[in-house]
């Protein structure tokens, strides 16, 4: 805070008719709920809220009126709304009489299919001491569409007859209407004594829209018709601030019969009315109570205003909060500041001592300050407060600095000191003149990418809106619109809406159907006919994304079929129509002899002497012939050699039998067989195994099941090239196949 005295007003108004004049409390962004997981600064917004309502109490204001942003959050926690609604009935509920009178409907604003009023005053079941008067703001407005509409926790206090929310009725209720309506503003009319006081209200609405409203002249403002002897006072919640072409609320666009316009939104404190070059009333703007931003209009004295209207003049007295937590902020350019002490740029170790000397000033200031606050309290004969930790930033400008040290690193060593020591350094750096080109409606998203800048310096330039915005724009949509698709995806991700997506496309979709049926002559209001024409249009669009996702499919299946012919057929080009035969039918042959295992060992098994020509006895096979034992040994040892582009192929037995000539008869009954080439007769194993118990046995060992005295396959990978393998392999089948023949 800067420290500065209390502003004082000259007396306006005569302050002996009390019964005439109207005391107001004037107040506007609270955001109650502002950080309440911090353990330090979790109270802050609620403490200060509280001090508000003691004002009003030790004040002994007829009302008080809240300009927007009473919550932080659109969907304020169980915790905060808690302490918000017994704060109010602690300090505005009670047997003080309301001296004023109700002239306008007491049913305006009311809620819809309840009997109670719209102002609580009026309510005979409560007894109000001090009316509450209060506008939504841009982070606590209307959201969704239930069956009462669009609700905000504003709305839960008016229902619990804790405020009275004005301001939200009187917008247009759909898009369909705002054209020819605008915005309409209808007061709360009041009168106390001599005294006519009309409060209006206009709720946040996007400054676009409010700008678009100002400039067409459709913002209408129900006058009295006596109007020369009303005080009119208006209560808004808009960008005054220009933060682009039309994302501000001009000052000068508000009807001239208003005398004192309250400012919300804005945080910097500008308390003392402020004139409108050409119009006649002023404005004034109280600025926030907590800060939720360390910005340099956080760091101002906050104050809230004490306004007393008499016979259409008024006096406005600020009141400074005592609550709000210190805050100093400084900025500094470090080249110049190291320059002039002679520190050199890359000194790390100075550049830590001069930033660290600078933030124990500011601390020191800071208190400072605190401990004058409280003596004014004293002088004034209140209760000095206890000491608080400061708000505490010191913004560095890094410009010809070639590196920083970690912020957070910095700021842990201020741990019990400060508040926020987290963020309470801060490191800027200035952009080349030819890249100052940034607009504020269309932000330059090269920031998030530039790497001169810190990390928080970069994402802190660009708003989500613009990037929304970005985005969408990408998209080429046909259907929905990307104004209201970018409205939406805001208030999912700033309201916490999680409906505002859907609901948006369900009002694209509905206005969709009655524009179809409107041009085919369909009577609109048929919700039956309706509902059949968007089931047809969804079954026709249904239809259209099977019929691709299956060319799609089929083709990918093409590929895969031209893929496995290639791989299939390619190793075997050269050989003969019988080795192309067995090379296509092994897999099948695997597969129906049970043994399409695809985890086999690694390790080779023992092999028997092979005979002659290589041959050995065959596996029991039941009652086939022992012929077949020479043309399997040759195929298998033909395998023996081959690489993996062969695609780990082996040839069974079955396949062979009708080529090969029988070389020998069987010597044993049908349950067991012995193949004799060359050699004598050997007896197979005693115990009976069918096929299939045979490839389930070798399936767990990872190989085929087969004797002892049979060559057994196997597939660990060879270390030569696929080239050379393939071609060795099918010479190798060449041979094969000729010594077969020729035996």
């Amino acid at each position: 805070m800067d420290g500065s005295p209390v502003p004082q007003v000259s007396a306006a108004i005569s302050h002996d008719r009390p019964e005439d004049t109207f005391r107001i409390l004037l107040a506007t962004d609270n955001h109650i709920g502002y950080n309440e997981r911090d353990p330090i600064r979790g109270q802050d917004s609620i403490n200060t809220f509280k001090e508000i309502l003691q004002l009003a109490v030790t004040h002994e204001v007829d009302m008080i009126v809240l300009s927007g942003d009473l919550f932080h959050e659109n969907r304020p926690s169980r915790d905060v709304l808690y302490q918000t609604i017994a704060l109010l009935r602690e300090y505005t509920m009670g047997s003080k009489p309301v001296e004023f009178e109700l002239l306008s409907d007491p049913d305006e604003g009311k809620a819809d299919g309840y009997s109670f009023p719209g102002i609580n005053s009026e309510d005979p079941n409560l007894n109000v001491g001090i009316p509450v008067f209060s506008i939504h703001g841009n982070h606590d407005d209307p959201q969704g569409t239930g069956p009462a509409g669009a609700l905000s926790a504003m709305d839960l206090l008016s229902a619990t007859g804790l405020i009275n929310y004005i301001g939200k009725s009187d917008l247009p209720h759909s898009d369909e209407t705002a054209p020819t309506e605008g915005l309409l503003v209808k007061p709360v009319l009041l009168r106390k004594g001599s005294t006519h006081l009309a409060i209006y209200g206009i709720g946040n609405v996007k400054d676009t829209r409010m700008h678009y409203e100002l400039r067409s002249n459709r913002v209408r403002m129900y006058m009295p018709e006596d109007d020369r002897a009303w005080f009119n006072l208006l209560l808004i919640h808009q960008n005054r601030v220009k933060h682009g072409p039309q994302e501000s609320v001009p000052e000068s666009m508000f009807d001239e019969r208003v005398d004192l316009v309250v400012w919300g939104h804005e945080h910097d404190c500008r308390i003392i009315p402020e004139p409108v070059a050409g119009k006649p009333y002023m404005i004034t703007q109280p600025g926030s109570s907590v800060a939720t931003s360390l910005a340099e209009g956080e760091s101002l004295t906050k104050y809230v205003a004490l306004v007393e209207v008499l016979d259409g003049k008024y006096e406005l007295t600020p009141l400074e909060l005592r609550t709000v937590r210190p805050f100093v902020m400084e900025s500094v350019s470090l080249f110049d500041e190291l320059k002039e002490q002679s520190v050199e740029p890359d000194d790390q170790a100075g550049i830590t001592k001069f930033l660290k000397k600078r933030a124990v000033s500011l601390i020191t200031r800071a208190n400072r300050e605190r401990e004058e606050k409280n003596r004014r309290a004293v002088e004034r004969g209140e209760e000095p407060l206890e000491p608080m930790l400061p708000l505490v930033r010191l913004r560095v400008d890094t410009t010809g600095v070639p590196g920083m040290s970690n912020p957070i690193r910095f700021g842990q060593e201020f741990t019990g000191k400060v508040a926020n020591p987290k963020d309470m350094l801060a490191f800027t750096r200035q952009k080349q003149a030819a890249s100052k080109k940034a607009v504020a409606e269309a932000p330059n998203l090269d920031d998030l990418i530039d790497p001169d800048l810190p990390s928080a310096e970069r994402f802190s330039r660009i708003r989500v809106s613009a990037l929304v915005n970005e985005y969408l724009k990408a998209q080429s949509l046909e259907l929905l619109a990307e104004n209201g698709m970018s409205n939406a995806v805001m208030n999912y991700v700033d309201k916490d809406d999680t409906h505002s997506i859907s609901e948006f496309v369900q009002k694209t979709l509905k206005k969709m159907h009655s524009e179809i049926a409107k041009s085919k002559g369909v009577n609109v209001d048929n919700e039956t006919i309706l509902q059949e024409q968007f089931e047809r249009m969804k079954d026709l669009e249904e239809k259209r994304f099977d019929k691709e996702r299956a060319l799609e499919e089929e083709e990918d299946e093409d590929e895969e079929e031209e893929v496995r012919k290639i791989a299939t057929t390619k190793p075997i080009q050269s050989g003969s129509v019988r080795a192309r035969a067995v090379a296509q039918e092994s897999d099948d042959d695997m597969m129906l002899n049970g043994a399409a295992d695809d985890d086999f060992e690694d390790e080779e098994p023992p092999r028997t002497a092979a005979k002659g020509k290589g041959r050995a006895a065959a596996a029991p096979q039941g009652t086939a012939s022992a012929a077949k034992g020479r043309g399997k040994s040759r195929t298998e040892k033909l395998f023996l050699d081959s690489d993996e582009d062969m695609d780990q192929e082996f040839v069974q037995e079955s396949e062979l039998e009708e080529e090969e000539a029988p070389k020998a008869k069987a010597k044993k009954a049908a349950s067991s067989r012995a193949s004799v080439l060359d050699g004598p007769v050997k007896k197979t194993p005693a115990a009976k195994k069918t096929a299939a118990s045979a490839s389930a046995s070798g399936a767990k060992r990872g190989v085929r099941q087969t004797p002892a005295a049979q060559s057994q396959l196997s597939f660990a990978p060879t270390q030569r090239t696929s080239r050379v393998a393939a071609t060795k392999a099918r010479g190798r089948m060449q041979d094969a196949i000729e010594i077969s023949d020729d035996d």
